[in-house]
């Protein structure tokens, strides 16, 4: 393949994983969200835009190495099951901030987590450093499911 064929590649994954971000726009926190109680250790708003980028950034390389080194129809399995959890996560804030539905959103993310973690293990097949792309987002989701749990019991 050449540079720009793999430039493009990268480009087209940098789109789809920031459409998810796109689509979690539409359900911003609102009052709802602010006027929950909070544990003290939940991070401040402005935390979540940068974090977000980069690892939807993160992602994107991820998915494209796999992509590039393997092609779409080796990786077919792995690709799709990313592609999956991508649409689980655009989900979360759908479910979360525009039903209001913390405890149905625990659930979700747990789902969440199990996808992402059977997308490491495929993707380890495929590129192994594209594991350790995915290990920040794993975390932070591990994470935001705590605190999803947090809030739901503590409201």
């Amino acid at each position: 393949m050449n540079s720009m064929k793999g430039l493009g590649g990268l480009v087209a994954w940098l789109m789809i994983c920031f459409s998810a971000s796109l689509f979690g726009i539409l359900f911003p926190p609102g009052e709802w969200y602010a006027a929950l109680d909070k544990p003290a250790w939940n991070p401040p708003d402005w935390v979540f835009g940068p974090v977000w980028t980069l690892l939807y950034a993160m992602m994107a390389v991820a998915a494209w190495r796999v992509w590039w080194r393997r092609g779409l129809s080796a990786a077919r399995l792995a690709l799709a099951v990313f592609l999956f959890q991508l649409v689980l996560n655009a989900l979360w804030s759908a479910i979360f901030f525009g039903l209001q539905m913390p405890g149905a959103a625990f659930l979700h993310i747990l789902i969440l987590l199990a996808a992402i973690t059977l997308t490491m293990v495929l993707f380890r097949r495929e590129d192994p450093m594209s594991v350790w792309l995915l290990l920040p987002y794993w975390l932070w989701v591990a994470f935001a499911s705590v605190l999803n749990f947090t809030l739901w019991w503590m409201n």
